[in-house]
């Protein structure tokens, strides 16, 4: 793609501010089978007609399809005028466009669209969801990362401080001091999405002490979010080094969000969930201190934690309220089964570490009780068009119920009680719609 852009490396600072200096002074247009795609990094807006055509022409093109009623949507459309004219002048650009999925609904169906809006990164045509920032400067950090080498060399202390700066806080960050690139690179090319890879050949003794590491070789893992990290001394071979990258995606402990949830969607692993009152509380961290050192020691599993007080509709799903001793521990397979493990909170409350200890004890032992969660799967709940569908089943279901009553609030009752019976079930209804739509918090 033709431009009058500077050079954007990718161990450069991406910032909006520095970036938008390289914006497009030329109009440029290409035609491809009779479609005419203008290149000045505007947004363009793509359908039916052109679609193929822009993503088999450009190598990446970051396309939003969206609903014109939709406020998220309403919200995104400026971040994307923003953004555009940076990420066509990155060193690998990026086209930004647009779907009417409202309007073009076959196209939307065939790119699995649900929701909106529904992001994906076009990369030679195959599609990746993106689940990352929306405003513009942090939009274009994190789509940096889809064109950036599969595996950056850093060649002294500055490159690797550069390197972590300009990866931002979105992504794992994974620097192998002392390891060849090939060594990482099926990994990086495999977990290209949700983290950035790099290896430093040059570097001093005063940057591997900063990062706490105690030898090298040794491939260190950031989590700048969680302000965590993690370092593997292993073993350096294929299989060795995919396990601990694929397990180390997430930090040993993290919080339960929309984010991290989508993340656990593509781990095989249970997850220990650690539900507590509040995260914000000074008890708080003793707990996440004992969870990071259970973490370290059960890999097979994933732990994470929830506080009642910042998700309420998560944490009752697992028949938690403000009665329940906290915390609350479960096993939890990231769908709808969970699994309690008898005698786990019996002794000393105080004693943070003992409970975790024999709650790992009993779940290895296979002292548990099977539950499913309350309502609909949350993972399901999360983009899920059955759920909509449910959802819109439910409102008819209520409309009808209601007209029902008008029709018939004039005729005589021969039982007293028939009044209440109607309007017992339409409470129900309203209750149960309330319940399933609850979790909705998107257009």
């Amino acid at each position: 793609m033709p431009s009058s852009s500077p050079t954007i490396h990718s161990s450069s600072i991406f910032s909006l501010r520095s970036l938008l200096v390289f914006s497009f002074s030329l109009s440029l247009s290409i035609s491809v089978n009779g479609n005419q795609f203008k290149l000045d990094g505007s947004v363009l807006e793509l359908d039916d007609s052109n679609f193929d055509a822009a993503i088999s022409t450009f190598d990446y093109v970051f396309v939003d399809f969206y609903a014109p009623w939709c406020g998220h949507c309403n919200r995104l459309t400026p971040e994307l005028e923003r953004a555009a004219p940076v990420l066509a002048g990155l060193r690998q650009p990026i086209v930004v466009a647009k779907v009417d999925a409202d309007k073009h609904k076959k196209l939307a169906s065939k790119h699995d669209v649900d929701g909106y809006p529904t992001l994906k990164m076009f990369m030679h045509g195959v599609p990746t969801d993106y689940y990352g920032p929306r405003k513009a400067d942090l939009l274009v950090q994190s789509l940096a990362k889809f064109v950036a080498p599969d595996v950056s060399v850093l060649r002294s202390d500055s490159d690797v401080r550069d390197f972590v700066k300009a990866a931002g806080s979105d992504f794992p960050i994974f620097i192998g001091f002392g390891v060849n690139e090939s060594v990482i690179l099926d990994s990086a090319v495999k977990h290209k999405k949700k983290a950035w890879f790099s290896v430093a050949n040059g570097f001093s003794d005063e940057i591997v002490t900063s990062y706490g590491l105690n030898k090298v070789p040794a491939l260190l893992a950031i989590y700048p979010a969680y302000d965590e990290k993690s370092v593997f001394y292993g073993l350096f071979e294929e299989n060795s080094l995919e396990d601990y990258i694929s397990k180390s995606l997430l930090p040993l402990v993290f919080p339960i969000s929309q984010g991290s949830l989508k993340l656990l969607q593509d781990d095989e692993r249970k997850v220990l969930l650690t539900i507590i009152k509040d995260e914000t509380e000074e008890n708080s961290r003793e707990v996440f201190q004992v969870l990071k050192a259970a973490a370290s020691a059960n890999r097979d599993l994933m732990f994470g934690y929830v506080g009642l007080q910042q998700w309420e509709d998560f944490a009752q799903s697992f028949e938690v309220d403000m009665k329940t001793e906290f915390p609350r521990m479960v096993v939890w397979d990231g769908n709808e089964n969970y699994y309690l493990v008898t005698g786990s909170e019996n002794g000393d409350k105080t004693d943070m570490a003992s409970q975790v200890s024999r709650f790992l004890d009993g779940y290895r032992e296979g002292r548990v009780v099977h539950k499913r969660i309350i309502g609909p799967s949350l993972m399901s709940l999360m983009n899920s068009k059955l759920a909509i569908i449910v959802a819109l089943l439910l409102i008819c279901v209520v409309l009808a119920v209601v007209l029902i009553i008008a029709m018939v609030q004039d005729e005589p009752l021969t039982v007293g009680t028939r009044d209440k019976v109607v309007e017992q079930r339409s409470s129900a209804l309203h209750q149960e719609s309330g319940e399933l739509l609850g979790p909705f918090k998107e257009d």
